[in-house]
C-alpha cells in the first residue's frame, strides 16, 4: 500500500470542487489545493485575511510580500481578483457566502464534528484564527488530513478528545488512504488507494466504516 502524498491529496480535492464555487482553503494542507485547480473550472478561491481569486503560489522570485494568504505564505492574484479589509472578508463568511471550506484537523468524529485549534496539551499553542467562523459559516466544509498520527493513532474517532471548533460540521473527509464521507448512517469509505483492502482500513480507522462507490484512488 502507498500512500497518497499531500500533493495527491491536494490534486483529489480540487478535482472535486464544482465549477462556479466560492472556496476558502485553510491554513497548511488545504492551501495545496491552490496548485491543482483544474483548467477550465471558474473558481474563486478565498482566504480569511481579505481576498478572493487567490491563484497558485508565486514562482521563486516573484512573490509579492504584501500579498499573502491566512498562513502568511505569498498567493497571486488572477485577473479579476481582489483584497480587502478582513473585516469584509469575515462577513462574506458570517453571510455565507462561501460554498465551501477545506480545513486541517487534529481530529474528525464518526458525527462529523471537527477538532483543529488546539491539542489541549499544557504547552501546545492554541491557533484557532478563522476556523469557528468558517466551520459553521461555509455551506460545505470538507477537511484535508493525515489519516493516522505520527504514533499511528486515528484522526478519525468516535469522539473528539481535544477542543472543538465545531459540531457536527464536517461532511466530508480527504486523507492520504482514503476518502470518507460522513452521512446520517454513518462513516462510508470510498476512494481507498490502491493494495488497501477495506478490511485494514476499518482497523486502521477504529470506527465503523461502511464501502460505498469506486474504490481506486482517483
Amino acid at each position: 500500500m502507498k500512500k497518497l502524498d499531500r500533493n495527491q491529496m491536494a490534486a483529489r480535492v480540487a478535482r472535486d470542487i464544482p465549477d462556479g464555487s466560492v472556496v476558502n482553503l485553510g491554513i497548511g494542507l488545504p492551501t495545496l489545493v491552490a496548485d491543482h485547480m483544474p483548467k477550465g473550472r471558474e473558481i474563486l478561491l478565498h482566504s480569511e485575511n481579505g481576498v478572493l481569486g487567490v491563484g497558485p503560489r508565486p514562482a521563486p522570485g516573484r512573490e509579492d510580500e504584501d500579498l499573502i494568504n491566512a498562513g502568511k505564505e505569498p498567493v497571486t492574484l488572477l485577473t479579476g481578483g481582489s483584497y480587502f479589509h478582513h473585516a469584509d472578508s469575515f462577513a462574506m463568511i458570517r453571510g455565507r457566502h462561501l460554498d465551501f471550506c477545506v480545513l486541517g484537523a487534529f481530529q474528525v468524529s464518526a458525527g462529523g464534528d471537527l477538532a483543529n485549534w488546539h491539542t489541549g496539551g499544557a504547552d501546545a499553542i492554541p491557533a484557532v484564527g478563522g476556523a469557528m467562523d468558517l466551520a459553521v459559516g461555509a455551506k460545505n466544509v470538507w477537511v484535508m488530513m493525515e489519516h493516522l498520527t505520527r504514533e499511528g493513532a486515528s484522526k478519525i474517532v468516535e469522539r473528539c478528545t481535544y477542543p472543538l471548533t465545531g459540531v457536527g460540521v464536517v461532511k466530508r473527509v480527504y486523507t492520504d488512504l482514503a476518502v470518507i464521507e460522513v452521512t446520517p448512517r454513518g462513516l462510508m469509505a470510498s476512494r481507498l488507494v490502491p493494495g488497501l483492502a477495506f478490511d485494514e482500513l476499518k482497523r486502521l480507522t477504529g470506527v465503523p466504516l461502511s464501502l460505498s462507490g469506486a474504490r481506486a484512488a482517483a
